[in-house]
């Protein structure tokens, strides 16, 4: 079959619902894709590394990368900044990489405006917006004022649901991880990315 350019997954979810994780979980389950790293202006939670979990960078920096164009997309979310590398991303499809973004749905809709044509979107939903709420909460991580705003924000990212190719419920991981790495499989294996001339050999050989 023929070289291609890697293909682009558009995962995002209401902040809770899962998304990172199962993003890495997927990544590591399949050959040749690759979770991209984001940039953010937020502080790292507990056990996050730089370069592994985020590009942790100052407010002024990630400005200045908006300023170059440097993003592929960005957005304002919780008051914090968050970017794709527009470099690195190309760069990994250039190579014939599957690259799967972990955005939200401001990102998903300027990846869908700047690569029209070229991505899959998905969205995750939880099971319900009460356990939403329960799994902000035992995260640990965010005040009560937090939790609010982000339960806000997730009833206004679910109405942009319909944006998205496909939904899944990540009502029990293993099962979401199946259907997210059947989701991948199945676009792997559209008949529009096919070598035409390596289906015509067929019928030059013995």
């Amino acid at each position: 079959m023929n070289k291609r350019d890697g293909l682009l997954f558009v995962v995002s979810a209401p902040s809770g619902a899962g998304k990172t994780t199962l993003c890495r979980a997927v990544t590591d389950s399949l050959e040749n894709l690759r979770h991209s790293i984001s940039y953010t202006t937020r502080k790292p939670r507990p056990g996050e590394i730089d370069g592994r979990d985020y590009y942790f960078v100052a407010a002024d920096r990630f400005r200045d990368m908006i300023h170059a164009g440097d993003f592929a997309e960005w957005a304002e979310v919780h008051s914090n900044f968050y970017g794709t590398s527009r470099r690195v991303l190309d760069g990994m499809r250039g190579e014939g990489i599957d690259v799967i973004l972990d955005i939200d749905t401001q990102g998903a809709r300027q990846i869908k405006t700047k690569y029209e044509g070229q991505a899959v979107f998905i969205f995750i939903m939880p099971p319900s917006l009460g356990i939403l709420e329960e799994r902000l909460r035992n995260r640990k991580s965010d005040h009560e004022n937090e939790i609010k705003k982000r339960m806000q924000r997730a009833r206004e990212e679910i109405r942009d649901y319909s944006m998205y190719d496909y939904v899944l419920v990540n009502r029990d991981f293993e099962r979401a991880l199946i259907e997210l790495r059947s989701i991948i499989t199945a676009e792997r294996r559209r008949t529009r990315l096919v070598d035409h001339t390596w289906i015509e050999g067929f019928f030059h050989t013995a």
